[in-house]
């Protein structure tokens, strides 16, 4: 619930600002009105007021983020001491693995990645900073799933629309609860062309001084190149010693 003093106007122009993402790069104001669940008149002023600020370039129909929308997210970017941090521990690993290795914590039932070093391929493995993935079908996801309570889990995955992306993806809350399971018993998760075809990953849980996990560490390849054995035992001891020392440094 909204407290008294809150701002309705703000509230209803951040939900569009949400809206947006790699499914949504751009938005008419029927979309707006559909997707943040507001009436056409104020999805529309919202829409025309991000665009005279400069969030938003307008055709006449389609609204599309202008890059003034970086500095929604950089507020919090350059401030988490969490990601400053990991920056150089991810370069680390990124180096020694010689793939792209990203960090990330929840978000309303995403797994958000808030830092990254990206390794140089002529083909990216998609994951991008700020990106976000179902908890359910990504191996962060289930990482930072995995310490949650049975309660919790199963109220998640109650009320997370699930849909196979990939004929190997895991959509159903039964087999979800396993793999979170398994990766809490485990210690690290694997999401085998879950997502996509032809790209896989594993995430290990970064805990703080309190025990509980704070974030996921992760490790993002192409299954052609890497194989889910390879993962398990050359990727794995790189990724807990790097979450380690990430621990430590909390």
């Amino acid at each position: 619930m909204r407290a008294k003093e809150g701002m309705a106007g703000l509230a209803k122009g951040l939900a569009i600002i949400e809206a947006f993402g790699a499914s949504t790069t751009r938005m008419t104001v029927s979309d707006a009105a559909r997707y943040a669940d507001l009436s056409r008149p104020a999805a529309r002023r919202c829409l025309l007021t991000l665009a005279d600020l400069g969030y938003l370039a307008h055709d006449g129909k389609f609204f599309t983020p202008l890059p003034r929308m970086l500095r929604l997210g950089s507020a919090y970017l350059s401030t988490s001491s969490l990601t400053q941090i990991a920056q150089p521990l991810l370069a680390s690993a990124r180096d020694e693995l010689h793939e792209s290795v990203s960090l990330a914590v929840m978000d309303e039932g995403y797994s958000v990645f808030i830092a990254r070093a990206e390794a140089v391929r002529i083909v990216s493995t998609g994951v991008k900073l700020g990106g976000r993935l179902p908890a359910y079908c990504s191996a962060t996801g289930r990482v930072l799933l995995s310490d949650l309570t049975a309660e919790e889990i199963n109220r998640h995955l109650d009320a997370t629309p699930m849909k196979r992306l990939t004929a190997r993806t895991l959509a159903t809350p039964a087999a979800v609860l396993q793999a979170v399971r398994r990766a809490a018993e485990e210690g690290y998760a694997i999401s085998n062309e879950e997502l996509e075809i032809g790209m896989s990953a594993m995430a290990v849980p970064v805990r703080n001084r309190s025990g509980e996990i704070e974030a996921a560490l992760s490790v993002s390849v192409f299954s052609g190149r890497v194989s889910v054995e390879t993962l398990e035992q050359k990727f794995l001891p790189v990724l807990r010693n790097v979450a380690a020392r990430l621990q430590r440094a909390l």
